[in-house]
Formats: structure tokens, C-alpha cells, sequence
């Protein structure tokens, strides 16, 4: 029991201050959003490609879950993964602070964003697994763990935002890329000192009860991803975010150069939307972790087109002609609007842990962001086109509302198909009737 305790101890202090780190995030990228488009001049659609080009390394992380899951270093196989993944962020972020002092090129900036996303994406499979892998254990509680790191992540989230709008005012963009190469260095060190035996972790064995080398566990997630209740489940979360042409680097230039927006603003608005991520952790861990994941999701899925049309309202004026000034709209509601894509990740996640097969947690979690990560990057791509589409430009920001109207439509779309999330409660109906 006590050595039981001491491992829970543990693994929350790991995720705890892992998460914290990875929420963490959004205080450097505030910080390069404004350099791309203050420093180096770049327009809305080259941000925008800029900033989904980034994260191309997560698409692949069930390349890393396997490698985690199959190959182990000094007997362990999820820490060290944390360490590498954190020395490689704090050398990218280290390296553009001191590189954004001199003449650095876009080219330059963007191959370090990837390595600093490269880093991000191994540390995040290894969390994941661990969240997997603890949540087996028979004192684990449904969904609790998952909320936990939730709310981790969120916090840093909105310490990172809140610090990152002051930071970018009173010293510079490049202090943001400073502080978080120096925080990601810290949790390194911290990751170093931690054994993964203490961490009291169950034995990773291979479902198919054969080898644990990677080519059985590239053989055991190809099995597990051919059951329909994970297979479908995926394919929607994937579609509902890839059908969707978000607009998020068009809304950055309209908030900053057509409504003159400071970055301090535009961090205390991100701060509302991480503080609304934590509450919604909160609720989840104590209200609604019993509830049905399909209804959970679908729910946020219709509240974001809600808000998406709000956003036409916005920029149509009509709050404004309401009284409503615009700087308590973005503050307000933008954030907010954000971070809702990022709220369905928490049912789903634990719709996930519990349908994953003890021995593939890390490659089945690590499949399942690299879809969703997949998904955010076509959506995001998409969203250039729209705003081509749309005849969107620096200076022209006219067909800016037609294209959030399209926006809107899109999230709709994919709540006809609900029915491909697995629904536990209508499983058991079904067994009844039977």
C-alpha cells in the first residue's frame, strides 16, 4: 500500500510538473507570433502555414510510442524519453533566443520550431503512456489521473499567457524564448534524478502475449487500431477538427493591425481560455466523469460552432454596435473560443485509456494525438486556403466574416456522425435487449 502511495506521489509529481511545462508552451509561441509579424514582416497566411508547418513532428508520434513501448534505456522506457524530449526543447528555444538578437531568417526560425516540436511531441507520448499505464492499476480512478495532468497543463497555461503578454511589453519577444529554453533545461535536470522504478508502473507486456520488440508492437497497435470502437472513435475525432477551416492566424492580424491589440491583451485573453480549460478539468474530474464520452464531446463539438458564429458577429460589428467594446469581446470570448477545440481531447482521452489494451498504451495514445495533431494541421492548412478563398490580405480583411461563416458550417457537419464515437451505456443497452 505505502509503496503503492509512494509511486501515485510520484507519478503526479512527474506529470504534474511535466504537464505544467508542456502548458507552459504557449508563453515562447505568444512570444514568436509577434516576432514573425513584427520582426520579420511575415503576412496572415505565411503566419498561419508557419505555425501549422510546426507541428508536422507530432504527426509522428506513433513512430515514438512504438520506439517507446519496445525499446528500453538502463530499464526504462517512458522517463528517459521525458529527458531527451525536454534537452531537445530547451536547445531549440535556447538557440532562437540567441539567434532572434541578430539577422535570423524564417528558414532558420522555422527549423528550430520544429526541433522544439520534435522534443515536445516525444515528451508528450511519454506522458500520455504513463497516464495509460497508471490508470490500469486497481487503485487507479477512472479518469482522475487524466484530469489531473488536465489541470496541470492548463495552469501552465495560463501562468505561461499571462507572463508572456507582460513579458513581450516590458522587455521583448526574444525574453519569452529565453525563460522557456531555461524551464525546459530545469525539467531535464528534475527528469534526470527520477527512476522509473519508483514510479511503480504495471509491467509493460505485449497484448499478443509475444516479444516485446517493435516490430510486435507495430503488429499489436495494428490490431488494436482494426477494433471498431477505437478505429471509429479516432476517425470522427480526426474529422471533426481536419474538416474545419480554422481562421486563427487571420483573427491575429485583424485583433493587432486592424483593431490594435497589444500583446498583453491578447495574453490576458488567452489566460481567460486556459482558465476555462481548468475549470472544465475541475467539472470533469467531479462531475462528469460518469457521463456518457459521445455526449460530453458532441456537446463541445456544437458549443464551438455556437462561439465560431459569434465570432461573425464580431467581426460584422454587431456587438460593437451593441455597446460591447471589442476589447472585452477578445478577452472575454476569443480565448475561450481557442481552447474549446482542445476540451473534446479530455473524454476522449479517457474514452481511449479505457478501451486500450494493457502493453500498447504508449502506441495507441501516441496514434491517437499524432490524429489529432494530423487533424489540427489540415484544418489549419485548410484555413490558408479559405482565407485565399475569401480574398483575405494584410490590409483587406472584407471577406473575413463569409469565411467564418463557412467556418461554422463545418463544425456542424461531423455531429450527424456522432454515432462513431463508442457509447459504453448503448453497448450495455444492446447486451439487455439481447
Amino acid at each position: 500500500m505505502s509503496s503503492d502511495g509512494g509511486g501515485s506521489r510520484r507519478i503526479r509529481w512527474l506529470l504534474g510538473f511535466g504537464f505544467f511545462v508542456q502548458g507552459f508552451r504557449g508563453f515562447p509561441w505568444l512570444g514568436a507570433n509577434f516576432f514573425l509579424t513584427d520582426e520579420l514582416r511575415v503576412n496572415p497566411s505565411v503566419l498561419q502555414l508557419l505555425q501549422n508547418s510546426a507541428n508536422l513532428p507530432m504527426v509522428a508520434k506513433p513512430i515514438y510510442g512504438v520506439v517507446s513501448d519496445a525499446v528500453y534505456f538502463f530499464g526504462q522506457h517512458r522517463v528517459p524519453y521525458i529527458a531527451f524530449g525536454a534537452l531537445l526543447q530547451a536547445v531549440s528555444w535556447l538557440a532562437i533566443a540567441f539567434l532572434a538578437r541578430s539577422n535570423v531568417s524564417i528558414l532558420a526560425l522555422s527549423l528550430y520550431l520544429l526541433l522544439s516540436n520534435l522534443g515536445a511531441s516525444v515528451v508528450e507520448v511519454a506522458n500520455d503512456a504513463i497516464v495509460a499505464e497508471a490508470g490500469k492499476r486497481k487503485s487507479a480512478s477512472s479518469g482522475e489521473l487524466p484530469s489531473f495532468v488536465w489541470m496541470a497543463s492548463s495552469l501552465g497555461g495560463i501562468l505561461g499567457n499571462l507572463l508572456g503578454g507582460i513579458a513581450i511589453k516590458t522587455f521583448s519577444s526574444q525574453s519569452t524564448f529565453l525563460v522557456f529554453g531555461l524551464l525546459a533545461l530545469l525539467q531535464f535536470l528534475v527528469t534526470l534524478n527520477i527512476r522509473e522504478k519508483s514510479l511503480n508502473l504495471p509491467e509493460n507486456h505485449s497484448p499478443s502475449g509475444g516479444g516485446g520488440g517493435i516490430k510486435s508492437h507495430v503488429s499489436d497497435l495494428s490490431r488494436v487500431l482494426r477494433k471498431p470502437e477505437i478505429s471509429y472513435s479516432i476517425a470522427w475525432m480526426a474529422l471533426s477538427t481536419a474538416l474545419v477551416p480554422v481562421l486563427t492566424g487571420t483573427m491575429f492580424f485583424y485583433q493587432t493591425k486592424i483593431l490594435n491589440m497589444d500583446a498583453s491583451l491578447l495574453g490576458i485573453s488567452k489566460v481567460v481560455g486556459q482558465v476555462a480549460m481548468l475549470l472544465w478539468g475541475v467539472a470533469y474530474n467531479r462531475w462528469l466523469k460518469t457521463t456518457s464520452p459521445r455526449k460530453l464531446i458532441a456537446a463541445i463539438q456544437g458549443t464551438i460552432a455556437v462561439f465560431v458564429v459569434s465570432d461573425l458577429l464580431f467581426v460584422r460589428g454587431v456587438y460593437r454596435d451593441l455597446g460591447v467594446p471589442d476589447s472585452v469581446y477578445v478577452l472575454f470570448v476569443s480565448g475561450i473560443l481557442e481552447t474549446l477545440f482542445y476540451f473534446k481531447n479530455l473524454p476522449f482521452t479517457v474514452l481511449m485509456t479505457r478501451l486500450c489494451p494493457r502493453g500498447c498504451e504508449g502506441s495507441l495514445m501516441a496514434f491517437v494525438m499524432s490524429a489529432i495533431a494530423l487533424a489540427f494541421i489540415v484544418s489549419g492548412y485548410l484555413g490558408i486556403v479559405l482565407a485565399s478563398f475569401v480574398e483575405v490580405t494584410v490590409d483587406d480583411h472584407s471577406g473575413f466574416a463569409g469565411g467564418l461563416a463557412v467556418e461554422a458550417v463545418c463544425v456542424v457537419v461531423p455531429l450527424v456522425f456522432t454515432s462513431w464515437i463508442y457509447d459504453e451505456e448503448e453497448k450495455s443497452k444492446k447486451g439487455r435487449m439481447s
